[in-house]
């Protein structure tokens, strides 16, 4: 069944209605067409991340130069003859548009650009989807969920949390998975952005968004909105929903230019192919430091994506092909974790921008015209809340509007536009400011870190080797420990238990380890269950120690150190010629998941440097455990040493200047 009249341009400039509509790629999964109006069928055109590079036209003629393209009416809502016009085709528009059409609302969808490579780029890929968010999306269209759910990785089924970016130590662990399994709640993910918004824009159909349209103005006379495109074109509607970003015009055209606020911090971000040790146990790490941080997750596919933030004025610009170069020079010192990280990734795979945000306001919006997402609360990235809060809008927004119809309906009485969209306002902006100042928090805190007495003093920093705890640190973990697990349950919880539409379950695709509650407690326990390969790498300036050791976890062969071959040895001699290496130095052995080494009373001892650079000696005759990312020093004099290192695949080591780049080969 086809609409008679969707679209009447207010001055068209020709008889023709030409639109631009979003693509269906081809390889979209056969099932999946059902779902679609039998006008869309899948394009054969080359896609690039899932859009298409060139767009077709689609033109109509009609009577006085009015389109009447063909639409399917919703499958179980009866038309609501109230037309919503979005400013705006990104996950936040989208998702509302999608809720408004489930509810039975005329959409119209301006996006300037679906095809752009939006914000940081192809590289900024993977989006954040928790718990609360994925709900609300059930709530919405359980198929759509379903697509997004199953297209993306799963990461709060592992630890996440934060650590010393020195040291790599864990500071806090964080548990995303209970407050989601304990609400019946879908476990967080990580998705594609490009792909995200793909489903979305199936979902709610080309024939709802108009591509290649921008709403640069609007007029409310009370009883309608006029929209105004930079094409000169004009288009009515009952309401106008802003969800045009952080430089929303909607905004603009509302409450006047105002300029976004600067966080202090430029991002770097990027995606590496790079598999760590600990990917069956970790999910994302944030790493803390004085002024500068540095996040990593997991996103599927063998692959990882990161952020690093570092704290100076905005509008810097890098030297050609210097990203890595500087990136690597700002986090120099920092552990394994993100050395390896920053090392895996292609120079022209990392970009760079200032993080700005919006402070919440009272006024979303005005009469018939309201705002959704980044256009009102442009957040911080710390908690991964941004486009989480915006497809809550979404959901919240579609709702009111469905009951201030359902009233219209009962009444017969028009419907009350304005009352609303500030029930929608005020139903949100508590929350909302809330999570807004937890991301600010979070970003505080995180560059604020201090390990130990001394670090940012400048003329005090010797006191930091003295690794005297930080007063800050003791006291924030504290703090941490107590109003993590309540502010998580908080803000992933969302409004899951008021959600219509759908119920308390959890999915069976969302099972988490049996030994999550034990790895978030003992460290031990986390570092058995690593399932990857350790290697000794040799370091310094010698030539005696200059061979990779693979380290096997067979219990009855071990690895005897040495200055000399010795054949008559069970397990494994290793001959290292060395001043300071005695003729049988040391035994490395493995036994109940972890690898000891032990000093066979050598003259010049057995050192063991850890990552918080505490070197001591081993006891002779005594197994003494290490642990990945420790040093092992064969002599006094650091000529033969070599660091411990846990990983997926057999590394690649590539020649620098004499020393040795560790790299993950995937």
């Amino acid at each position: 069944m086809s609409s008679t009249l969707l679209y009447n341009p207010i001055n068209p400039s020709t008889a023709l209605y030409s639109r631009t509509p979003f693509l269906i790629p081809k390889d979209f999964p056969a099932e999946l067409c059902g779902r679609l109006s039998p006008n869309q069928k899948p394009s054969s055109r080359n896609l690039e991340n899932g859009f298409s590079k060139k767009f077709t036209t689609r033109a109509k003629a009609a009577a006085g130069g009015v389109a009447e393209p063909a639409r399917a009416e919703p499958p179980s809502k009866e038309k609501k003859k109230m037309r919503v016009l979005v400013a705006g085709g990104g996950i936040g528009g989208l998702v509302f548009a999608l809720a408004a059409k489930r509810r039975g609302f005329d959409v119209v969808v301006f996006e300037k650009d679906l095809s752009a490579i939006r914000g940081e780029g192809q590289y900024r890929g993977p989006i954040q989807i928790q718990s609360n968010a994925l709900a609300a999306l059930e709530a919405i269209d359980m198929d759509v969920a379903d697509e997004v759910l199953s297209s993306g990785c799963i990461t709060g089924d592992r630890i996440n949390g934060l650590v010393d970016g020195i040291s790599g130590n864990w500071y806090v662990k964080f548990d995303t998975f209970t407050p989601a399994a304990e609400r019946g709640l879908p476990v967080t993910r990580v998705i594609s952005r490009m792909t995200l918004q793909q489903i979305l824009a199936r979902a709610v159909g080309s024939d709802i968004i108009i591509n290649d349209s921008n709403v640069v103005d609007f007029t409310d006379d009370g009883d309608k909105v006029t929209v105004t495109l930079g094409s000169g074109q004009s288009y009515e509607g009952d309401l106008l929903i802003g969800a045009d970003g952080i430089y929303s015009k909607v905004r603009k055209n509302l409450f006047g230019l105002t300029d976004p606020i600067y966080s202090g911090y430029t991002c770097y971000t990027g995606i590496a192919d790079f598999v760590p040790a600990d990917i069956e146990t970790v999910g994302y790490r944030v790493f803390l430091g004085h002024k500068q941080y540095f996040v990593s997750s997991d996103v599927g596919g063998g692959k990882m994506q990161w952020y690093a933030f570092y704290n100076e004025k905005p509008g810097g610009v890098d030297d050609p092909k210097g990203k890595k170069t500087r990136l690597l020079k700002l986090f120099d010192g920092w552990c394994d974790n993100v050395i390896d990280l920053l090392l895996a990734t292609d120079e022209d795979a990392i970009l760079r921008r200032d993080i700005y945000d919006r402070t919440p306001t009272f006024s979303w919006g005005k009469g018939r015209v309201t705002l959704l997402g980044d256009s009102v609360h442009a957040m911080q990235p710390n908690l991964g809340q941004g486009g989480c809060m915006a497809i809550e809008d979404g959901y919240q927004l579609a709702m009111e509007l469905d009951k201030a119809w359902a009233q219209s309906v009962a009444t017969g009485t028009q419907i009350d536009v304005v009352s609303s969209l500030k029930r929608y306002e005020n139903a949100r902006k508590l929350r909302v400011a809330v999570i807004h100042g937890l991301a600010r928090m979070a970003a505080i805190m995180a560059s604020t870190y201090k390990a130990y007495l001394g670090v940012g003093l400048g003329p005090l920093s010797f006191l930091t080797k003295f690794r005297i705890p930080h007063p800050g640190r003791v006291g924030g973990r504290v703090f941490i420990d107590i109003g993590m697990p309540l502010m998580l349950s908080w803000v992933l919880g969302g409004n899951g238990s008021k959600l219509e539409g759908r119920a308390l379950q959890c999915r069976l695709s969302d099972k988490a380890s049996d030994q999550l509650r034990t790895w978030f407690s003992d460290d031990e326990a986390l570092e058995r269950a690593l399932d990857a390969d350790w290697f000794l790498f040799p370091i310094g300036d010698s030539t005696a120690a200059s061979e990779t050791i693979f380290l096997s976890r067979d219990e009855k062969n071990p690895y005897v150190i040495g200055s000399v071959s010795h054949a008559n040895v069970p397990g494994v001699s290793i001959a290292i010629p060395s001043p300071q290496v005695s003729e049988m130095h040391a035994k490395i052995t493995y036994k109940d998941g972890f690898f000891y080494v032990t000093d066979l009373r050598s003259e010049h001892g057995t050192w063991i440097a850890d990552n918080e650079d505490k070197r001591f000696r081993v006891s002779p005759n005594f197994p003494t455990r290490f642990r990945p990312t420790d040093v092992i020093e064969f002599g006094s004099d650091k000529k033969v040493a070599f660091r411990v290192k846990a990983m997926k695949l057999a590394p690649k080591a590539t020649n620098k200047e004499g020393e040795k780049e560790v790299l993950q080969a995937v």
